[in-house]
């Protein structure tokens, strides 16, 4: 099977709730960074008639204009629409262990209100 490079993407899409408020950080130079994290809920059907539900959080990391959008109209409980990309990392944590981090790096959000979505400016 031939594939075709491309093509092949490293593109998120969630739509879930903000757990707290983002977090609006400014670094020299003027560059800003808004970190949150969404929780997205999947429920399904086990057994007979029983039904679980399942709750994912991602960690997610805006950067530049998006960062200030992001910091000017969300806040906790929010539902959103994004778009974003898989970033891995790793670091030492205090205890001089390495770590690992998986977050979404955001490109654009919609605010999901009831019914409608409307997108961000």
């Amino acid at each position: 099977m031939e594939t075709n490079e491309k093509l092949i993407r490293n593109r998120v899409q969630l739509m879930g709730n903000l757990g707290k408020d983002p977090e609006l950080r400014a670094f020299d130079g003027g560059k800003r960074m808004a970190r949150f994290s969404v929780a997205t809920n999947e429920r399904f059907a086990y057994g007979e008639g029983q039904f679980k539900e399942d709750t994912q959080w991602h960690g997610i990391v805006a950067w530049g204009r998006l960062a200030e959008q992001v910091a000017e109209q969300l806040h906790k409980g929010s539902r959103i629409s994004l778009e974003g990309r898989l970033v891995h990392r790793s670091y030492e944590g205090k205890d001089g262990q390495k770590r690992y981090s998986t977050e979404v790096v955001m490109n654009a959000f919609k605010v999901v209100e009831g019914a409608a979505v409307v997108e961000a400016a």
